[in-house]
């Protein structure tokens, strides 16, 4: 039976990098994980959770393990002497500009665009299919760390008014705003709390429907 602390990814790595020669194995000392006596009742049944600590992944002493367990990762996998060179190639395959399909609203173009190598595609509007690209959403801008998501959006029919919703650090958990097509900048609105769901105007363009938790 696997420890929770067996569970890393230079493990998971070392299973599926067959391709690829590994540094020479020394034996991995993964860090302590304390051990709680924490036990839950379940209608008499007692269940054993020892680790219910490591639940607040943002917590000092959650950080400091979380930490010395990467630690142990990144040193073996930057011994790789093969990684760079599949970085390289990786990089030389995805690096072409790529669109995606153009669909259209109250007269303009709406179109995703990536360089070749952001992190996520960036939506923008055309006037005409011959016109000049106009940035209306860059993801990759929403936040320093890159860990902020574009998770869905939605254009009124008149085309003055874009939905977009938003995911932090892979969160199912969303937060939906509302911009002003012609101008690229957010209205007020901040909807929190909504998760798996879509969004879709009115015929009038005054609002929006969409699914929410309390």
């Amino acid at each position: 039976m696997l420890s929770r602390r067996g569970l890393t990814a230079a493990g998971i790595f070392l299973a599926v990098v067959g391709c690829a020669t590994a540094p020479k194995m020394s034996r991995f000392i993964y860090p302590e994980a304390r051990k709680d006596a924490q036990v839950d009742d379940y209608h008499g049944t007692k269940v054993a959770d020892p680790y219910r600590w490591l639940e607040d992944p943002d917590s000092p002493e959650s950080r400091a393990w979380i930490e010395a367990e990467n630690k142990i990762t990144f040193d073996f996998l930057g011994k790789i002497p093969e990684r760079e060179k599949i970085r390289a190639r990786l990089t030389e395959l995805w690096n072409y500009e790529r669109f995606g399909i153009p669909f259209r609203e109250g007269g303009h173009y709406f179109i995703t665009r990536n360089d070749g190598l952001q992190n996520q595609s960036v939506l923008c509007k055309l006037d005409s299919l011959n016109s000049d690209l106009q940035l209306l959403l860059d993801p990759n801008k929403l936040s320093a760390d890159g860990t902020v998501a574009l998770k869905g959006s939605a254009i009124s029919e008149d085309g003055k008014l874009m939905a977009y919703g938003l995911s932090t650090a892979g969160s199912d958990w969303e937060e939906w705003k509302v911009r002003d097509v012609a101008t690229a900048k957010d209205l007020e609105d901040d909807l929190k709390w909504v998760k798996f769901s879509g969004a879709s105007f009115t015929r009038d363009g005054k609002g929006f429907f969409y699914s929410r938790y309390d």
